[in-house]
């Protein structure tokens, strides 16, 4: 057995905006939630538990955000994903048929049909609607440690203006965290790793010991670290930083030369949504008649050009055996040469969107568990750890100030912050301002009156989520995230002008309550 030189640890970032839709099914982005579930949550679940059952000894880290924490525990979103499986199981059958004239074809719409029939088995009779607790269950038990998130992923790099609305961010998130998981958090994925020093006094105070932020953060640092991103810093403040390393996530992420990129794999973007007869797809696309992605897509990814083979599922298994083969051999020649040059254990940090493994790498699920059973059996010169078990192993590190920084196009505020978003930063400064206001102005209220404050608060941390910004700067369903800050601005303003004016109109304020019931146990005195 080989003396470990150094770690892996892998972040998986999961997190979805709040969208929840009592009022209508029209609203095509509550699909995003059930996507998520039946190829990313639920894969990695099924997974986790074939390494436990296989006595394979792993760790993992994930975020997993105040905004999904809600949806996953909403009763109606629950009701509406099993609608949403019931439908596909119904269009699987039918593919069935439709298939049977080519082999091929047939073979993967079976391949469909035992999948989301498992997904409907598993969530309704296994996790009993309950896929937090089912991960809350391997925290429990060891192999995975679950951090936070800002309330609403709220960027802090911007929002910091008043720095009573970041404090609020970090508040909320930790609530939000120790009501499902019953306990308090150590870590935080700051939201689009957006880091400043400002937020450091306020993440001491709720309890977080260290962040994750991105490569240049640490980079950057003054003064500039020892080891670069292969060993954590420490603020001034007390906060621990982990940087993102760039060559794992290469390998990873990159488009070019990326493993989501191989030529084996599922293709993406070719689904029956688009590809069949018109008529025949019509109940299982957009209830306005608009076609979109259903889920079920038999073709892989080919080569560069419009020709698309069809999938082979056995072909993308060989290639995720090859690539995990492939990261592990790269990791092990990292930390070899790495090892050679400090004085303490390299520390790679491999942080990644949760949704990138399933739903944008449909294999990513299956990649992540032969890497895990490779890294135990192959007797490597690294081992898998979380953040938490590196700190309490070593504690010493150097003290530097992370630079201001953020994942994201150019690595700062370009994304979140640009010429088709920026009107958006105002209308967010003033209900920032306004809300602090409101708490200085009625502490301690009571009745009614607490309940339009606490909703204020929802309606400001709801417009403050980075998603809108990051959805109009990619100019994807920018209608929708237009209308979603317009929509809790608007509720916002109008129940700061009643509670002023003392004149709650109740049924507004039940039919906002309804739509937009984050966050149960907040306090608007947060803002005081």
């Amino acid at each position: 057995m080989q003396t470990k030189k150094g770690y892996v640890s892998f972040v998986l970032h999961a997190h979805l905006p709040f969208i929840h839709h009592p009022e209508s099914d029209d609203y095509l982005e509550e699909s995003w939630l059930y996507e998520a579930i039946s190829e990313t949550y639920i894969p990695l679940l099924i997974n986790f538990q074939k390494l436990v059952d296989e006595g394979v000894k792993f760790r993992i880290t994930m975020s997993m955000t105040p905004p999904l924490l809600s949806m996953l525990d909403n009763k109606l979103l629950q009701k509406k994903y099993i609608n949403y499986l019931n439908k596909l199981i119904e269009l699987s059958q039918k593919e069935i048929k439709r298939t049977a004239y080519d082999e091929r074809l047939n073979k993967l719409s079976h391949y469909y049909l035992d999948r989301y029939t498992n997904d409907l088995h598993l969530f309704k009779d296994v996790y009993k609607c309950n896929l937090i607790e089912a991960f809350k269950h391997f925290q429990d038990i060891g192999v995975l440690e679950i951090i936070t998130c800002g309330a609403t992923h709220g960027y802090f790099p911007i929002l910091y203006v008043n720095e009573k609305t970041v404090k609020a961010q970090i508040a909320v998130g930790v609530q939000t965290y120790e009501r499902y998981f019953g306990r308090k958090p150590r870590g935080i994925w700051l939201p689009e790793c957006g880091y400043v020093p400002e937020a450091d006094k306020y993440l001491k105070e709720f309890g977080i010991d260290y962040i994750i932020t991105e490569s240049h953060g640490i980079l950057y640092a003054d003064p500039t670290p020892i080891y670069g991103t292969y060993a954590p810093i420490v603020s001034p403040e007390g906060v621990i930083a982990f940087g993102r390393d760039m060559e794992s996530s290469r390998q990873v992420w990159s488009s070019i030369n990326g493993y989501p990129g191989d030529f084996n794999y599922r293709e993406l973007y070719r689904d029956i949504g688009y590809d069949a007869d018109y008529d025949y797809i019509k109940p299982y696309i957009a209830h306005n008649g608009v076609r979109v992605h259903t889920g079920i897509k038999y073709h892989r990814i080919t080569g560069k050009s419009e020709f698309k083979d069809y999938y082979n599922i056995q072909w993308a298994k060989d290639s995720a055996e090859k690539q995990a083969g492939h990261f592990l051999d790269c990791r092990t020649a990292q930390i070899n040469h790495l090892a050679t040059h400090m004085d303490t254990p390299p520390f790679i940090l491999c942080p990644y969107d949760a949704e990138l493994y399933g739903h944008w790498w449909y294999e990513g699920p299956y990649w992540l568990y032969i890497l895990f059973k490779k890294i135990y059996y192959d007797d490597c010169s690294f081992e898998l750890i979380t953040p938490s078990e590196f700190i309490d192993k070593y504690p010493n590190m150097q003290i530097a100030s992370p630079c201001r920084s953020s994942w994201g196009a150019n690595g700062y505020s370009e994304v979140w912050l640009n010429h088709s978003n920026d009107y958006v930063h105002r209308h967010l400064h003033v209900a920032g301002d306004r809300m602090c206001e409101l708490a200085m102005l009625f502490p301690n209220s009571t009745g009614l009156k607490k309940e339009a404050l606490n909703q204020c608060a929802r309606e400001l941390l709801l417009a403050q989520s980075s998603d809108w910004l990051f959805i109009i700067t990619n100019g994807t369903m920018v209608d929708y995230a237009k209308k979603r800050i317009k929509d809790h601005i608007g509720r916002f303003t109008k129940l700061y002008y009643q509670i002023k004016e003392d004149n709650i109109d109740e049924e507004f304020l039940k039919s906002i309550s309804e739509k937009d019931c984050v966050f149960p146990d907040i306090d608007y005195n947060i803002y005081r």
